[in-house]
């Protein structure tokens, strides 16, 4: 059995190679790809709709964001579920690494798998048109926005709910105890999909029965 770095650390990970790149370039990767994302988005839409208000703004790089990671992010993750601990592409060490928070991406877990399939297969396209709707002022925007924050904010409470099951109540742990690695990965990266949907749905709800 290969030696890996992730917890409880008698799991068995099949086929794992280590990652060519270091924390910091992947890091460092991952957030450029996000703020090109952002400097895109902001872009065409100031291109196509120059006085939008600002929350729409911002609203509309959020979902768009959300659609890139959901659809193509995490929709690489549920086609390559079978071969993570392998992968040596960019988005697999990137995988590998979040997974230092959370050893079930590399264990074929059925928990997380559907619940990634779920996301990328309906969020995340779901996610483009609502941006979409946004910058035309759709009749639709607020109800779709509304469904769709209220799955991504059900999706990340059950994340966290099953990984803290596992740890209090059968002893697991998958993350591995670094500070960094624990609060940044696994609580910082996933409490935006807490924070942010918690708003959304809320400016959703009012502006429907308002």
């Amino acid at each position: 059995m290969a030696a890996h770095p992730y917890y409880p650390i008698d799991l068995e990970i099949v086929g794992y190679i280590a990652n060519e790149w270091d924390t910091l370039t992947l890091v460092s990767l991952f957030a450029s790809g996000c703020a090109a994302i952002f400097l895109v988005t902001y872009l065409l839409v100031m291109k196509v709709h120059p006085k939008i208000s600002t929350h729409d703004l911002w609203t509309i790089m959020w979902f768009v964001l959300c659609g890139c990671i959901h659809l193509f992010f995490e929709g690489y993750f549920a086609y390559n579920f079978r071969r993570m601990p392998s992968m040596q592409d960019l988005f697999g060490q990137l995988w590998k690494e979040y997974s230092l928070s959370d050893s079930r991406y590399q264990t074929q877990d059925a928990f997380v798998l559907c619940m990634e399939t779920v996301t990328a297969a309906f969020w995340g396209p779901l996610s483009f048109v609502l941006a979409g709707m946004i910058m035309t002022s759709h009749p639709l925007r607020y109800p779709l926005q509304a469904i769709v924050s209220l799955g991504q904010l059900y999706g990340d409470i059950l994340y966290y709910a099953t990984c803290l099951f596992d740890n209090y109540i059968l002893g697991l742990e998958y993350s591995r105890p670094e500070a960094a690695i624990f609060w940044g990965y696994f609580v910082l990266c996933n409490a935006f999909w807490i924070a942010i949907p918690l708003r959304e749905f809320h400016n959703a709800y009012n502006r429907s029965f308002s």
